[in-house]
């Protein structure tokens, strides 16, 4: 009972996130209706594992081919997920299927090795009823499984590099839009990569364990399958709170911000800047933690492009650092006013989406920590926010 549950678990958590990240019609983007497939399909493998471990022999053999696809297009796929968080603005199966190729080609190989196997012979060479390994097919067989596993180990190593050179190289400009890029953006990504590395080692070490001793070991069963439903778990959580880091590949957004202005008329850069600051220093926007780009938009009336670069401009600094800027200063006001005000309040006071954003923003601004800046700040008359 408790081998067939623990079995089962990944596959109850892989629906319910499949489902889950389709739930708030208002926030689900490309990137996480992708992720809803991933996990659909992640479910069709422990599935698989169910039926094969589960004793379903007669079941399994249907899906020992599509599973072998699965087990090593999974990376690639969760490769495509980051492609749309930060380069993609959706899924193309022309743009898409390149990195899908050398897993298609091996597992047809494969499938071709099946097709031409006895069933009988496939299937006690499948499920270990015997030890004759003697025919050419069960021989190919083997030796397509061996490339399989080399395979997925090329696939995993690929995926987990490009994410973090997609990470690297696109992560930035997600602060042209984001007020609070460190609450839920690159660094949730970041984790995501993590725990899917994680998930990957785990198959690796389950792989090379052998379905052979996993089979009479329900110890093993327990622990690697309650492993797998936790990483699969926290890929779903993450996944759920993750946003587009590169807000120019979201198709909601409208506007291209690779679009190249050379220059704008001084006259348009003077009232873009004046409307900025209104907004600013009358109306204190900063104070909204959610605040981004496209609501300056909304209120001074022209793209998100022209107004970055204005602020690019006059103050040589991205969105996000021009924004902190204000909340810093807010912070400075606020502590000197109210020196024994706790974290959680200072923070929600000032604009901060979170303690840790206020934290790591006050050290990349001024390069101290929060309790020399409280020290200092708490001690002092607050001054005008920069403009």
């Amino acid at each position: 009972m408790i081998r067939t549950i623990s079995l089962l678990i990944p596959v109850f958590v892989c629906i319910y996130w499949a489902v889950a990240l389709r739930g708030d019609k208002k926030k689900v983007g490309n990137p996480r209706i992708f992720l809803s497939v991933f996990m659909l399909l992640t479910g069709v493998i422990f599935t698989a594992h169910f039926l094969y471990f589960g004793h379903f022999q007669s079941l399994y053999l249907f899906f020992d081919v599509p599973l072998q696809l699965l087990g090593l297009s999974i990376f690639p796929l969760y490769h495509i997920y980051f492609r749309l968080l930060t380069v993609d603005a959706r899924f193309s199966l022309k743009a898409h299927a390149p990195l899908l190729i050398l897993p298609v080609v091996v597992v047809l190989i494969y499938a071709v090795g099946v097709f031409f196997t006895p069933v009988n012979d496939y299937k006690e060479w499948l499920f270990h009823l015997n030890d004759n390994e003697s025919s050419v097919q069960i021989k190919f067989l083997i030796a397509m499984r061996n490339a399989m596993r080399i395979t997925f180990l090329i696939t995993l190593a690929y995926s987990m590099i490009g994410n973090h050179w997609l990470l690297s190289k696109y992560g930035h400009k997600a602060e042209q839009f984001y007020s609070n890029i460190v609450d839920g953006k690159q660094k949730n990504a970041r984790n995501i990569n993590h725990v899917i590395l994680a998930l990957g080692l785990a198959s690796v070490l389950i792989t090379s364990i052998g379905r052979i001793l996993l089979m009479p070991a329900d110890w093993i069963i327990v622990a690697g399958w309650s492993l797998f439903a936790v990483l699969i778990y926290l890929i779903g959580k993450s996944g759920i709170k993750q946003k587009i880091i590169n807000p120019s590949v979201d198709p909601e957004i409208g506007e291209e911000m690779t679009v190249l202005l050379t220059k704008i008329p001084l006259n348009e850069l003077v009232n873009f800047w004046n409307k900025i600051i209104i907004e600013f220093e009358q109306n204190k926007v900063y104070l909204n933690s959610g605040l981004n780009i496209m609501d300056l938009v909304k209120t001074v009336g022209t793209n998100r492009t022209y107004i970055s670069l204005t602020i690019n401009q006059q103050q040589n600094q991205n969105f996000c650092g021009f924004v902190n800027g204000y909340r810093i200063e807010e912070l400075k006001r606020v502590l000197y006013e109210n020196p024994g005000i706790n974290q959680t309040e200072l923070a929600q006071r000032c604009g901060f989406g979170s303690i840790n954003s206020m934290k790591r923003s006050i050290y990349a601004k001024t390069g101290v920590s929060f309790n020399a800046f409280k020290t200092q700040y708490a001690e002092r008359e607050a001054q005008p926010a920069e403009s």
